[in-house]
């Protein structure tokens, strides 16, 4: 098979929660470590550090995997999903898993993957686990998929967790409270290996308190260090101020463990994220005249930061191109979004994205302003006629949508 060939047939024979949504999840670690064994245990080849969390997990695995890479290390970067082509998953400094890795170890595992009905995820995870095992990577940075305690990652014992913040995403899989979610990513929490918390939040607090206490686990709250010190990046969100904040708290115990960071190397991390990386899609410029912004963010915590951001842009007319997935409560979100601005309404191209029209009319009836269009390319182009010099386009709601457009 061709690579085209090998990532349509891994996208299209094996349930994957990116298109399919709740079926694709599977909520035990069997077939994983089944497989972790048939690949005889390639997670335990290398050191890694772990991530979860509702928001940040992304930026924060890329910042920190940047500045290992400037600190002079080989580092594997395992996040989810991709935006344009499978291979961003899979990453060592920077650079893509190749096309022939990718071919060559579906065509050998495939027979397994048949006969024990291993989910997109469980064979992607596998994957990674035994290049960077073949590649001999000094440290990986591995981002949870979803959740943390079921999750396919959480078969390493990393030298580290971290566990960014908890919002309410994903509540079919993980629970409907903060607390319940946060029990669920709090999973990644191993017995002795110390733990980060990017957020102290009341009602998970004593959550992760509890469980780093029966794990025997020294906790850090990031936030709540003497003296957090802000570093220049790449990355524009403000959100980003809470991540860098992490991975600063981070840095400090990874330093503990034999591993030689300057600060000179921080410094030139952070600022380098996107280049060392290949990080897109948040807080992006993509044009000035009319400024055109697209960001990942797609649940109400992430949304919060972005639109407090894009109100405080300057622009005679806002634009929004929008769009969501159908398992998203659109109304939830609502409230924090800007009536004054004119709506372009999309369905990202996957199967579990919202009809364009059903959306339109949520907001309509709530009182916004908009047209629906048959894709978000065309709702974009629609803004971008409209648009004058002055104006600001912003394209969001899913990371689907933003993968369209960049």
């Amino acid at each position: 098979m061709t690579y085209q060939d090998t990532v349509n047939w891994m996208f299209k024979q094996l349930p994957m929660y990116q298109n399919q949504g709740k079926t694709a999840y599977k909520a035990d670690l069997v077939n994983t470590l089944q497989f972790a064994k048939h690949l005889q245990h390639p997670e335990n080849t290398f050191r890694s550090i772990h991530v979860a969390g509702t928001n940040g997990k992304g930026s924060t695995s890329h910042m920190l995997a940047s500045i290992l890479q400037e600190a002079g290390y080989k580092v594997g970067l395992y996040t989810s999903p991709h935006l344009k082509d499978f291979r961003e998953r899979i990453k060592i400094n920077g650079k893509e898993i190749s096309e022939a890795f990718v071919v060559e170890f579906i065509e050998k595992q495939r027979v397994f993957f048949e006969v024990h009905s291993l989910s997109f995820f469980e064979m992607t995870v596998g994957m990674a686990f035994e290049y960077f095992s073949r590649e001999k990577v000094d440290i990986a940075i591995v981002e949870v998929g979803m959740g943390g305690r079921l999750d396919s990652t959480n078969i390493i014992t990393p030298v580290l967790s971290i566990i960014t913040n908890i919002g309410l995403d994903h509540t079919q899989f993980l629970g409907h409270t903060l607390e319940a979610i946060a029990f669920e990513k709090g999973g990644i929490i191993k017995p002795n290996i110390p733990v980060v918390i990017g957020e102290t939040q009341p009602e998970t607090k004593n959550v992760f308190k509890e469980l780093a206490d029966a794990h025997h686990s020294e906790i850090h709250f990031a936030d709540q260090q003497e003296v957090i010190e802000d570093h220049e990046s790449d990355l524009k969100g403000d959100y980003q101020k809470k991540n860098k904040a992490t991975v600063l708290c981070a840095i400090e115990i990874v330093r503990s463990k034999e591993f030689v960071i300057s600060d000179e190397a921080i410094e030139n991390g952070f600022k380098n994220t996107v280049k060392n990386t290949g990080l897109n899609g948040r807080w992006q410029i993509l044009q000035d005249h009319p400024k055109i912004i697209c960001d990942t963010a797609h649940n109400k915590e992430g949304l919060h930061y972005a639109m407090a951001q894009l109100l405080r842009e300057p622009y005679k007319t806002l634009h929004m191109v929008f769009g969501v997935v159908n398992d998203k409560d659109a109304e939830t979100i609502l409230p924090l979004l800007p009536k004054h601005a004119l709506y372009y309404f999309c369905r990202p191209n996957i199967p579990r994205g919202l009809d364009a029209e059903v959306l339109r009319d949520i907001f309509l009836t709530n009182g916004f302003e908009g047209n629906a269009y048959d894709s978000v390319q065309e709702a974009l182009n629609a803004a971008k006629q409209h648009a004058s010099k002055l104006d600001v386009i912003y394209v969001g709601g899913s990371t689907f949508v933003v993968a369209e457009i960049i």
